[in-house]
């Protein structure tokens, strides 16, 4: 299948990065969030890659045109200008960098894209701010058993605050730093038929509303249950965390 990634919003909560840049190609270990994406869906066999780009989309579209260099130690002869390039390490993929709009919802960047998608019956979707170590090997196996239209993958995130359990004499009986959630939330990661995008009306379309609404609604979302590591990049402090795991060796995305 193809990989979708939704890489065309202001990043807005992550200024202090997103001004200069988009948001997926904020970088973690020298590398774009971007990357770490693609490269995490390369190690299940996805090679093709089709990015919803919006603002900043021409970054997206310099990073991966000059994609070669960045992966190669260079020769250069000053005298007539010929380059050489050596040692190179670049992966296997296909990547398509299509400018959904500026302004464009989430689902008008999912319609956008279609024709591009071939003749393939799937695809796969996700974001380009977000990280996990989701088995997209047995995603896709539920979302095929399930026989739907399409299937999320559902994540129990860690709050960012710590739980005080108060007992009488306003004494604290019990303190958990992080404790998780009880409830679901969407962490992304979808495997869509592409009979969904006959759900988008046009670019004004948020694809977490509508279309996921009313897919529920007709009983043709399921959700794939995920227990192991997730997380978004939404702010600065967020994109300290992945860094430090990163830097740290304890990356739970790093299965390259």
């Amino acid at each position: 299948m193809k990989l979708v990634i939704l890489a065309g919003g202001f990043g807005t909560r992550i200024s202090e990065e997103s001004e200069s840049k988009p948001k997926p190609m904020i970088e973690i270990g020298q590398k774009p969030i971007l990357w770490h994406i693609m490269k995490y869906f390369s190690n299940f066999g996805v090679e093709e890659f089709i990015i919803c780009a919006g603002y900043r989309a021409y970054q997206i579209k310099e990073y991966f045109f000059n994609y070669h260099l960045h992966n190669s130690d260079l020769v250069v002869s000053l005298k007539d200008g010929k380059i050489e390039t050596m040692h190179t390490q670049a992966e296997n993929w296909k990547v398509t960098v299509i400018d959904t709009g500026l302004n464009t919802m989430t689902g008008g960047r999912i319609k956008r894209i279609e024709p591009y998608l071939g003749s393939d019956e799937r695809f796969l979707l996700t974001y380009g701010d977000g990280l996990g170590d989701v088995n997209i090997r047995d995603l896709i196996k539920q979302h095929m058993e399930d026989k739907v239209l399409a299937t999320v993958t559902a994540v129990q995130p860690p709050t960012r605050f710590g739980n005080l359990e108060i007992a009488q004499a306003n004494r604290v009986r019990q303190f958990v730093e992080k404790p998780d959630t009880s409830s679901f939330v969407s962490g992304g990661f979808f495997v869509l038929h592409r009979d969904v995008i006959n759900l988008i009306e046009d670019d004004t379309t948020v694809w977490e509303q509508e279309p996921l609404v009313k897919l529920a609604s007709q009983n043709e979302l399921s959700a794939y249950k995920h227990h192991g590591f997730w997380q978004p990049m939404d702010t600065l402090r967020e994109q300290r965390y992945l860094e430090a795991l990163w830097n740290e060796g304890q990356a739970p995305w790093q299965v390259w």
